[in-house]
């Protein structure tokens, strides 16, 4: 199989489906507009969108605007790779930033395969969800419209999948049918239980380790509440060390204030006086290799985010093994199950999400349990060697379907 590729950044949520795909023989070319860190082998061609949105538009439609814009890009790219004898078979695309716009129409013939997100929504799920009263009519119609790329790439494919079943039912009732639930799968061999392999962060060996990891440090994933419960945690018990890896970035949600700098300063500055910054240890983004020992150097875990979209961090810590405490929000609810393979808490509540810690800092038994049905919720429903398989037939069928 030809197959085309495309995503805002190489690989993204490609990570394992385009380099397995090149491993077994078929002809990959990856198109992004951030093609640093690409893997060995895989073709990969980079996207400059001709300009930036203009200020002029309206607020409403800039986010459009740089989608079409990078579509444009790919749109000519892959007009160029045809041009020089490539006929892909399909193409695939990341869909709600534009690459896969207008690749149907670069190759006509081919299947098409869109890979989708998130279905923007003003109430109910993740924008009002911290605070209701700071969604106004203004918000309510740039959140509306902040879907209309989406709309008219799940147009363009011929098929349509989502991660989990929660984020595929965010979409209007008579989208879903084109939508399949389909998760990018977890390498559960390398995330799996066992001794770190680096050094453990320079930790005391009687430290009682509790940990949080995020792309961004930020509300969205419940940073504010986290560092909270860790003001509480701290007063109680003396033993506790507390691990916080992630960027400063804000990924998702607003911005904080711009004289704060980051969410992650404003937060530490305002519950500064409340922490022992000595038992508080915060790294920036890591590798894979060091958050999975970062897993497995843990004694409790915790993952917090308001409605939106599950961060692979929390299946790939649940495949390690870590007792878990998590937000009792639903797209976690379809994956942790309280008491059964993690423990839930309300992460707009501080006390609730230490209480949960110590219960399992607490009960090393129960912790074990946990840890235990954690990874095997994983190997059992996210295996990538499983996803893999339903990713090449789905492909397959995408093909036969196409041509």
């Amino acid at each position: 199989m030809r197959i085309l590729f495309a995503h805002r950044s190489v690989v993204g949520h490609f990570i394992h489906l385009a380099p397995a795909l090149v491993a077994a023989g078929h002809e990959v070319v990856f198109l992004a507009a951030e093609t640093e860190g690409a893997p060995a082998g895989l073709r990969t061609v980079g996207l400059q969108p001709s300009r930036q949105p203009h200020a002029s538009t309206h607020h409403y439609l800039q986010p459009l605007e740089r989608a079409v814009l990078l579509g444009q890009a790919a749109f000519r790219a892959a007009r160029s790779l045809a041009e020089a004898g490539f006929d892909a078979d399909a193409v695939v695309f990341h869909a709600g930033f534009g690459p896969g716009l207008y690749l149907k129409d670069a190759f006509p013939r081919a299947g098409a395969i869109g890979w989708f997100e998130w279905f923007y929504e003003a109430h109910g799920t993740d924008a009002d969800f911290l605070d209701p009263a700071a969604i106004g009519p203004d918000d309510e119609l740039r959140i509306r419209t902040l879907n209309a790329g989406t709309m008219v790439e799940l147009a363009a494919c011929d098929r349509a999948v989502a991660p989990t079943e929660w984020q595929r039912g965010r979409f209007p009732q008579p989208f879903r049918t084109k939508l399949q639930t389909l998760h990018e799968g977890i390498d559960t061999g390398f995330f799996a239980p066992g001794l770190p392999e680096t050094a453990a962060f320079g930790l005391p060996e009687d430290a009682e380790v509790v940990t949080y990891v995020a792309r961004g440090l930020e509300p969205y994933r419940g940073f504010p509440d986290f560092v909270r419960a860790v003001a509480i945690l701290q007063r109680r018990r003396p033993r506790l060390v507390v691990v916080l890896a992630g960027s400063e970035r804000t990924w998702y949600g607003p911005k904080p204030p711009p004289a704060a700098g980051s969410w992650r300063q404003l937060v530490l500055d305002r519950e500064g006086p409340e922490l022992d910054l000595d038992r508080l240890v915060i790294l920036p983004f890591l590798p894979q290799a060091r958050v999975r020992d970062l897993f497995r150097r843990s004694d409790v875990h915790v993952y917090l985010t308001v409605p939106f979209v599950l961060s692979w961090s929390v299946l790939e810590a649940m495949a390690t093994g870590c007792a878990l405490v998590a937000a009792d929000t639903p797209p976690v609810r379809e994956v942790v199950e309280d008491g059964r393979n993690g423990v839930l808490a309300d992460m707009r509540d501080p006390a609730a999400i230490a209480a949960a810690v110590e219960r399992l800092l607490d009960d090393r038994a129960e912790a074990r349990r946990l840890r235990t049905a954690a990874r095997a919720t994983i190997l059992e429903r996210f295996a990538l060697e499983r996803q893999l398989i339903r990713q090449r037939q789905l492909l397959e069928q995408v093909v036969r379907s196409g041509r």
